[in-house]
């Protein structure tokens, strides 16, 4: 069984150009007999390692009988089958001790053989360097008269991935370096009314690292480049490998209705994933495990009698997956456990933004005792629930499309009857808060038109701002609607995802439809407030479509050779991976331009400030005061003091509420004591123009006196 192992290695000669690295393995094991098998085998692992020309194996097996069998090999690449070869475990050429004859019950061998060079130097360099290596090994065992009795299969590959946790590790640094440019752009902006942030903004990274991950999620059979690619954008949809949390949820399961013995974490943890196509595929907690093999002694077990043997814990089971399924059980979450895995890191990550918010709140109201901190926070320690709501509603906006698609999935592949109420709760409640804030902003616009015309108070008043920006603030102002159809997009998209499970041409094809009237859609209207924003959200939309169009090459109805997938995979990961760097890129210098450009409104308002200060200081030049002389002399209209050549403009200026005075405190005075001696001013006739017995000059004293109000006068006349 062991030496013609080699010829699965030394036909990856026809391989396809690829990378390098020094070992070769199989990854996981399958039964691929159809019907019921006289052996079985339960762990098949084997390993070649070129800097020692030494292959090692791990194997273990039940048989019902001992009997004589022939061994028949089959190894394929990228859907080609480049090796066959059918061989006797008992000729003297191909000689395996533990299977001339299978013995009857358990068995079990493992240890290192020494491939001769003339084997190994087939294998050419750049086959050990290609990630997601896609290739598989087919061993079949006949009796003696022909009939099958054992069929086993497992993927080839040289340890390389694209599944890398670096790559996990750099996305979340992205969007945490989006969320990070969005806080201080927004405390830039002050909640200054129609303040809009730059694109691209945290919720536009998540949603396209989300897509990444949701393009994973259909039932059509990868090539596995593209299939490890994807599972590193798991994390922006809620899906965390917590060993933990899934036995917690694997117990809350058992107490409401779940079946643990289809599904469960333990169980879960050392089996290999079968997926439509054949390929194969180990858990994360599998993969890190097993590659760890190198045993050096060869030693067999036959019924259990042998202390070398590995023991139980290792063996592995096998079972076929596609679509969300293999998905997250690649990530070492029962499908089962799907929703509440999201339900309780979605629970945790709501604690942790309350516990945030109010330390916040703690802190502020501690520095407002023992200093002044500054006016910026003013703001949020008096509106902090505020704040928290709209924060936890923005975060429901954030995953509403996939929360739609992980409940739609609990109700379908679900076995809890606890796990399905809270998906419904949950999705139901998500949905209300979503169509409640599109009712009130709807209803605030049918008012504001019929009061005002238009829609314009939503950007310009300061409250209805801060209530409602969160679903608007990056649309311009004739297309604040545009955030409804958006809602739409995010459901449409989930349900057509998990509604579709099992059938991939459905989706596929549902999916590209709405993503192509999105794309309409941002064509025709181009609503963000920046152009900048506009083509960035654009570009997004048309590698969207994009890849659903390349997804629709996987599909297995279209029978495209395996080739052909495999290179459209490659394609889609340089495209998706160098968007997400240009996005990288347009935050670091959205960053840049944050901390260095003066704030805009700030701007604005110093420019009204000075604009102000220079009218002011304008009409006070026009409206000089001069200290008063005299009165000119009565009825001659002539200065008493001719030195002072004319009274000064101001005294012939005039305000729309009449001719401007001297209203300092002396004047007043003097002229409340000389009331009695005034007459009516004609303002017909000039501003010296007196009525009858015209007006004394004020007096010097300030002894208040009556009013005369000359009533004898008006009389007589």
């Amino acid at each position: 069984m062991w030496t013609p192992s080699v010829a699965v290695f030394a036909s990856l000669a026809l391989l396809p150009s690829v990378l390098a690295t020094d070992i070769l393995k199989t990854s996981g094991v399958s039964n691929c007999n159809n019907g019921s098998s006289q052996i079985k085998v339960n762990k098949l692992d084997i390993s070649f390692d070129r800097s020692t020309n030494n292959i090692n194996f791990d194997a273990s097996g039940t048989s019902e009988q001992k009997q004589y069998v022939t061994a028949h090999l089959v190894v394929q690449a990228y859907g080609i089958q480049v090796y066959e070869k059918e061989f006797d475990p008992c000729s003297p050429d191909t000689r395996v001790d533990q299977l001339c004859p299978v013995p009857a019950g358990t068995f079990s061998a493992n240890g290192s053989q020494e491939i001769p060079s003339s084997y190994t130097s087939l294998i050419p360099s750049i086959a050990y360097s290609l990630p997601d290596l896609d290739g598989d090994a087919q061993l079949t065992l006949k009796n003696k008269g022909g009939q099958q009795i054992a069929c086993v299969q497992s993927g080839v590959t040289n340890g390389k991935s694209v599944e890398v946790p670096a790559v996990s590790y750099v996305a979340a640094a992205v969007a945490a370096a989006a969320l990070g440019v969005s806080l201080v752009g927004a405390a830039a902006a002050g909640g200054h009314p129609g303040a809009s942030s730059s694109s691209p903004g945290f919720s536009e990274v998540v949603w396209w690292f989300q897509g990444l991950a949701m393009n994973g999620m259909h039932s059509v059979p990868y090539p596995s480049i593209y299939r490890s690619f994807a599972k590193n954008f798991a994390f922006s949809t809620g899906l965390v490998s917590w060993g933990g949390l899934q036995r917690s949820i694997d117990s809350f399961r058992s107490h409401t209705g779940g079946n643990l013995t289809n599904e469960n974490y333990n169980d879960l943890k050392n089996t290999t994933l079968v997926f439509s196509d054949g390929s194969t595929a180990q858990t994360t907690t599998n993969i890190g495990k097993r590659a760890l093999l190198f045993l050096r002694d060869v030693s067999t077990k036959i019924n259990g009698t042998d202390d070398s043997s590995s023991g139980s814990d290792s063996d592995s089971t096998s079972h076929l997956v596609k679509g969300i399924q293999g998905y997250v059980e690649q990530l070492t979450i029962p499908e089962t456990n799907t929703f509440m895995t999201v339900l309780l890191i979605f629970a945790i990550v709501i604690g942790a933004i309350v516990v945030g918010i109010l330390l916040f709140k703690v802190i502020l109201e501690a520095w407002a005792l023992f200093g002044k901190f500054p006016k910026a926070l003013a703001t949020f320690r008096k509106e902090y629930w505020r704040v928290m709501a709209q924060t936890i509603t923005s975060l429901i906006l954030l995953l509403y499309g996939v929360w739609t698609l992980y409940c739609i999935f609990q109700f379908t592949h679900g076995d809890s009857w606890a796990a399905k109420l809270l998906a419904a709760l949950t999705l139901a409640s998500f949905t209300l808060l979503l169509a409640f804030y599109t009712w009130k902003i709807w209803s605030v616009v049918h008012k504001l038109k019929k009061l005002e015309g238009n829609a314009d108070a939503l950007y310009e008043n300061k409250e209805t701002w801060k209530k409602y920006k969160l679903f608007y603030e990056n649309y311009k102002r004739g297309y604040w609607w545009l955030f409804v159809p958006a809602i739409v997009y995010m459901f449409a998209k989930g349900c057509v995802l998990a509604a579709g499970e099992g059938h991939g041409m459905f989706q596929t094809v549902g999916q590209l439809i709405i993503e192509s009237l999105m794309l309409i859609l941002l064509l025709w209207s181009r609503p963000y407030n920046r152009k900048s924003g506009n083509w960035i959200n654009i570009i997004i939309q048309i590698v969207r479509v994009a890849s659903v169009i390349c997804i629709l090459v996987f599909v297995e109805e279209l029978g495209i050779a395996q080739t052909t997938k495999t290179i459209t995979g490659v394609v889609l990961i340089a495209v998706q991976s160098g968007l997400t760097a240009i996005l990288a890129l347009l935050i670091f210098i959205n960053s840049i331009i944050t901390c260095c450009k003066e704030n805009p409104h700030r701007k604005r308002r110093k420019a009204a400030e000075k604009q102000i200060h220079e009218d002011i200081e304008g009409d006070a030049f026009l409206m000089e005061p001069n200290p008063y002389t005299s009165s000119p002399s009565r009825g001659t209209g002539k200065v008493s003091d001719p030195a002072q050549g004319y009274e000064p403009m101001r005294a012939n200026a005039y305000s729309r509420f009449g001719p401007i005075r001297d209203d300092s405190q002396e004047t007043l005075v003097k002229g409340a004591a000389g009331m009695g001696y005034t007459g009516y001013r004609s303002l017909s006739h000039g501003q010296d123009s007196i009525t009858e017995g015209g007006s004394p000059p004020p007096p010097f004293s300030r002894t208040p006196r009556l009013p005369d109000l000359a009533f004898e006068q008006y009389r007589h006349k």
